[in-house]
C-alpha cells in the first residue's frame, strides 16, 4: 500500500473547511495544564525489571476504584465481574475487539452476537435488538437519527433529566443531519414535560429512566402523547442492572430502546470501550442501525448464523446506509453475554434488588445529616443530594480522606447552577461500612 501524506497545503485547506486556524484550535477544549510541549521524561535502554518497577510506579500514583468507599455512578457503575468472565473472554478464538469480516466462517462469534440479541430484546421488552453499538450515548444518537429517517421529521425533543454527555452526542449527530433539537432544562423529576414540547413536526422524544439524578419514571403516558402526534419515543437507561426491577421501555411503550451495557461483564475501564445497547420493534428493524445476527439453517438443514441486515456503509451505497459505525466493541458484547448467562433471570432480579437496597441505606445514612437533602423522588441504586457547599469542594475534601463521595452534578453540565448538587450511586460492592464512612466524611465536611 502506498503512504500518501498531506501536504502543508492539504492541511491548510481541510483547516479552511471546518473553519480552524491551525492545528492547536482543535485541541481547544483540552486544558493548558494537560498539554505536553516536550517529550515523556523516561530513561532508555532499561532492564524488563527496571520498565516494570518504573511503570508500577507510575500506575500506583493512581487510586483503584475497589481501594476504599467509591459511590460515583453517572453513566458508569462498579459492579462485580465474575472470574469466569474474562477467563472465557480471554480464549483465542474470542480474543478480539474487532469486527468479524468472515462472517461466515465466525460462526462462534455470530452465535454470541445472536445470543447477545436475545438477551438485550428480553431486557428491554422490545421485539428486536442489534448486535451492539459503541456505548449508550451513541445508541441514543443513532436512535434520533432512526426517528428522523422513520417519521420523515426533523426535530427532537429531550428531557431534562437526559445525561449532558448523551445529549451533547445527540446534538453532534443531530447538526449534521438537520435535526432540531429542543432541550428542556435539567430538572431531577421532570421527565414528563417532553409532552408540552411535542407537535406535529416531532420526530420523537427522548427521555431517560432511571434519569442522570437518579429519577425512575413510568413514561406509559409520554409514549401515548408521542404516538398521538405520530412521534416516536425513545427511552434512554444507563443503568441496566435497573431492568432487573423496573418496567421495561418496551412496557411503557417505547419504539426505540437504547442502553449502557457497561454493567455487566465490563469494568470502568477509565471511561470505555463500553457497549451500547439497541432495541426496537420489529416494523422498524430496516432502519436499526449496525448489524444484526439471525439464524437459519444451510442447504443439509444444520443450524447456522449470518449476519442480516447489514445496512452498514460497507455493505451498501454510502448514501443508503443507516449508520456510519463501521465496528462494535465485540469482546465488550461478548463479556455482556456470558455475565448475562451467568446470572439468569432470577440472578438479574436478586442483584438489582440488592443495589437498590444499597442505595436505600445510602439515602437513608445522608438524609439523617442536617443540611443534607435528598432530592431524588424514587430511585433504583443512584440519587441526588443538595449539600450546603459546592459539590465538587465536598468531593475533594472527601478524596483525601480516601472517600469518593460521587460525581458533582456540574462537573457533567457546568453553568446549570447545580452546583451544590452531588449524584450518588451505591451497587452490590457498596458495603454497609463505606456507606457510614460516606455518611461520617459529609457530615464532617459540611
Amino acid at each position: 500500500m502506498r503512504y500518501l501524506p498531506l501536504t502543508p497545503e492539504d492541511r491548510a485547506q481541510m483547516l479552511g473547511v471546518i473553519g480552524a486556524a491551525s492545528i492547536d484550535d482543535l485541541y481547544a477544549d483540552v486544558p493548558a495544564a494537560a498539554h505536553r510541549s516536550g517529550t515523556v521524561d523516561l530513561p532508555n535502554h532499561q532492564g524488563e525489571i527496571e520498565v516494570e518497577r518504573a511503570l508500577a510506579g507510575l500506575a500506583g500514583q493512581n487510586r483503584p476504584a475497589g481501594a476504599g468507599p467509591f459511590f460515583c455512578g453517572a453513566g458508569a457503575y462498579r459492579h462485580h465481574v465474575p472470574a469466569s468472565v474474562d477467563h472465557i473472554i480471554q480464549r483465542s478464538e474470542f480474543l478480539t475487539s474487532y469486527t468479524p469480516y468472515q462472517p461466515e466462517i465466525a460462526q462462534g462469534t455470530l452465535q454470541y452476537l445472536f445470543e447477545f440479541q436475545t438477551q438485550v430484546a428480553a431486557l428491554t421488552g422490545m421485539e428486536v435488538a442489534n448486535a451492539s453499538l459503541y456505548d449508550g450515548s451513541t445508541g441514543a444518537a443513532e436512535a434520533v437519527m432512526m426517528a428522523h429517517r422513520v417519521t420523515r421529521r426533523a426535530k427532537a425533543v429531550l428531557s431534562g433529566g437526559l445525561h449532558p454527555h448523551y445529549a451533547q452526542t445527540i446534538r453532534t449527530l443531530a447538526h449534521v443531519a438537520g435535526v432540531e433539537i429542543v432541550a428542556q432544562a435539567p430538572a431531577i423529576d421532570a421527565e414528563a414535560a417532553v409532552v408540552d414540547a411535542i407537535d406535529a413536526g416531532t420526530a420523537c422524544v427522548v427521555v431517560q429512566t432511571p434519569n442522570v439524578f437518579g429519577t425512575a419514571t413510568d413514561v406509559t403516558r409520554i409514549a401515548e402523547a408521542a404516538h398521538a402526534a405520530g412521534a416516536l419515543l425513545i427511552v434512554v437507561t444507563t443503568e441496566a442492572v435497573s431492568y432487573g426491577l423496573l418496567k421495561s421501555p418496551g412496557e411503557m411503550g417505547a419504539d426505540i430502546a437504547v442502553a449502557e451495557g457497561q454493567s455487566f461483564g465490563n469494568g470502568l475501564n477509565f471511561g470505555g470501550p463500553y457497549v451500547g445497547l439497541f432495541a426496537t420493534r420489529d416494523k422498524f428493524v430496516r432502519q436499526a442501525p449496525g448489524r444484526l445476527c439471525g439464524e437459519t439453517v444451510d442447504a443439509e438443514g444444520r443450524r447456522g448464523f449470518v449476519l442480516t441486515l447489514s445496512t452498514r456503509e460497507q455493505h451498501i451505497r454510502r448514501d443508503k446506509a443507516t449508520s456510519n459505525i463501521c465496528t462494535n466493541s465485540g469482546l465488550c458484547a461478548l463479556a455482556f453475554t456470558i455475565h448475562m448467562s451467568l446470572l439468569g433471570e432470577a440472578g438479574l432480579r436478586k442483584l438489582a434488588a440488592v443495589n437498590h437496597a444499597q442505595a436505600r441505606k445510602a439515602a437513608k445514612a445522608l438524609a439523617a445529616i442536617p443540611n443534607v437533602e435528598v432530592l431524588t423522588p424514587r430511585f433504583f441504586n443512584e440519587f441526588a443530594v443538595r449539600l450546603p457547599r459546592p459539590a465538587a469542594q465536598v468531593v475533594d475534601a472527601l478524596a483525601e480522606q480516601g472517600v469518593i463521595a460521587g460525581v458533582p452534578y456540574a462537573r457533567l453540565n457546568p453553568g446549570a447552577g447545580m452546583d451544590d448538587v452531588l449524584l450518588v450511586a451505591a451497587t452490590e460492592l457498596t458495603t454497609d461500612a463505606d456507606i457510614a464512612a460516606l455518611a461520617q466524611a459529609i457530615d464532617g465536611a459540611r
